[in-house]
């Protein structure tokens, strides 16, 4: 317990910080406004658009779409891709998470009951069966090698990690005060008990979603290459650790401007106390010039987040007489909140998913080392 104290006491210091703060912001409650209701249904008006944040926030999006595009610019040195793993044929998992896929896709937007109370209970099987494709394909375009085939038991953790991460986003959420809520939580018909674990079933599918997209990336030889030798940064752990409280603390009293601290502080706290201890991470291994893992465990999080935005869009709208999408969920972000395109999120807040994955992966790595088992999502590549 001595040994693992450095990496358990800071995130007990994450999750005390709001509550520390909240005391003082909120004299009569000591508690933010809906806290503690799960799930979260809570939804107040937000600050409306502001032209100066948008512009500001949009002009540091297309700064780093550039840098996604163009990596020669800023230091990328150019290099030879590895041949192309030989293929494999799809595995039989694939085609049993294809047929998931689709039909309980196609259950969750028609919103019919034919099966009865099946329509309500479509989102997590969806999302199974779309999490077995994905490593199915990794599996045939990796010459047999996937998550689930070769590190079955690091594929099965990373989903009971998502359930406890997950739950900590949730917990924050209060503290900004909603800037996502779920209003089909009171569907009738559905005990709030049930509800829960509905909802606690479908946290089980975030880590290994982005872990899949991550591992399929990686099977692109361009890509897996493309920002693996670029300049060496090696980030103060010191200061991502204290600068990542302060903005925690910070957050509940401003809960408007600080609401991205949502994702970038417990992400400069983990990622900070890994590197400290040095233990490997995305974020460490800039210091090496090797980006490739930051980058597209970010684009894996960016990529599942359409699927994620598109598939919750469409349970509900055109909006039905007939709710049946308990998970669905709305986004109620200040000063930002406008361009919707088939999609509850904003336009920008797009961005947000590339530090979010980044900030899963090393939560993973974070409770590898705590509670002893495999974190490594890289996987070997058969001759």
């Amino acid at each position: 317990m001595n040994k693992k104290w450095p990496l358990i006491w800071p995130v007990l210091v994450c999750l005390a910080l709001p509550l520390i703060a909240a005391w003082f912001a909120y004299p009569d409650t000591h508690l933010p406004p809906g806290f503690g209701v799960f799930p979260p249904d809570y939804n107040q008006p937000m600050p409306g658009f502001n032209l100066l944040i948008f512009t500001v926030i949009a002009l540091v999006e297309i700064a780093f779409a550039i840098f996604l595009l163009f990596p020669t610019w800023f230091g990328f040195q150019p290099v030879t891709p590895s041949p192309q793993p030989a293929k494999k044929p799809f595995p039989i998992w694939f085609w049993i998470g294809a047929a998931f896929t689709l039909f309980f896709w196609w259950l969750m937007w028609a919103r019919v009951t034919p099966f009865g109370n099946l329509v309500y209970y479509a989102f997590s099987p969806m999302w199974w069966g779309f999490i077995l494709v994905l490593d199915g394909l990794t599996y045939r375009r990796n010459n047999g090698v996937s998550l689930l085939s070769s590190k079955p038991k690091t594929f099965i953790i990373s989903a009971l990690v998502s359930v406890f991460g997950w739950l900590f986003f949730e917990y924050y959420d209060y503290f900004v005060l909603g800037n996502w809520y779920y209003p089909n939580t009171h569907i009738p018909g559905l005990s709030h008990g049930l509800i829960v674990a509905l909802f606690l079933i479908a946290y089980t599918t975030v880590w290994p979603a982005i872990f899949e997209w991550y591992t399929l990336l990686k099977t692109c030889p361009k890509l897996a290459t493309r920002y693996s030798q670029g300049p060496k940064l090696a980030l103060p752990a010191w200061l991502l650790i204290w600068g990542g409280f302060a903005l925690i603390f910070l957050m509940t009293f401003l809960p408007y401007p600080l609401f991205w601290v949502v994702w970038i502080g417990p992400f400069a706290v983990v990622a900070g106390v890994l590197m400290k201890l040095k233990i490997w991470n995305p974020v460490s291994a800039m210091a090496t010039g090797n980006w490739t893992p930051l980058i597209l465990v970010a684009l894996a999080s960016l990529f599942n987040g359409f699927f994620w935005e598109v598939w919750n869009y469409g349970s509900a709208h055109p909006l039905p007489e007939l709710q049946t999408n308990p998970n669905y969920w709305i986004y109620n972000i200040p000063y930002v909140n406008v361009i919707h395109i088939f999609a509850e999120m904003p336009l920008l807040g797009f961005f947000g998913y590339l530090p979010f994955g980044v900030l899963v992966w090393v939560v993973f790595i974070w409770a590898g080392k705590v509670f002893g088992f495999d974190s490594s999502i890289e996987l070997e590549q058969k001759p």
